[in-house]
């Protein structure tokens, strides 16, 4: 078995700690504008009813897309009963 160099562990955890910690940061600050359940085609992964989802019905499937603007604070906008695409 290896030996671990413990200032080097330490210091490797400490870097992993400060990119966690900036993903963090950034992740904040883009939620506050961009919904953080819209993916990157702009539809809503969330699993709770929110006034911006639209039903979009192609070929006999249905997804649920967001239509808000990436201006506003969503927060306000989630309900807290769960839906599914299928019931909305």
């Amino acid at each position: 078995m290896h030996s671990v160099n413990k200032s080097r562990y330490e210091k490797s955890l400490k870097n992993l700690y400060t990119i966690f910690q900036d993903i963090s940061k950034t992740t904040n600050q883009v939620s506050r504008s961009r919904c953080p359940y819209k993916n990157v085609k702009s539809n809503c992964t969330a699993s709770f009813g929110c006034r911006n989802q639209q039903k979009i019905i192609k070929s006999n499937q249905s997804y649920l897309k967001c239509i808000g603007s990436d201006n506003l604070n969503y927060q306000d906008a989630w309900q807290n009963s769960p839906i599914t695409p299928a019931s909305k």
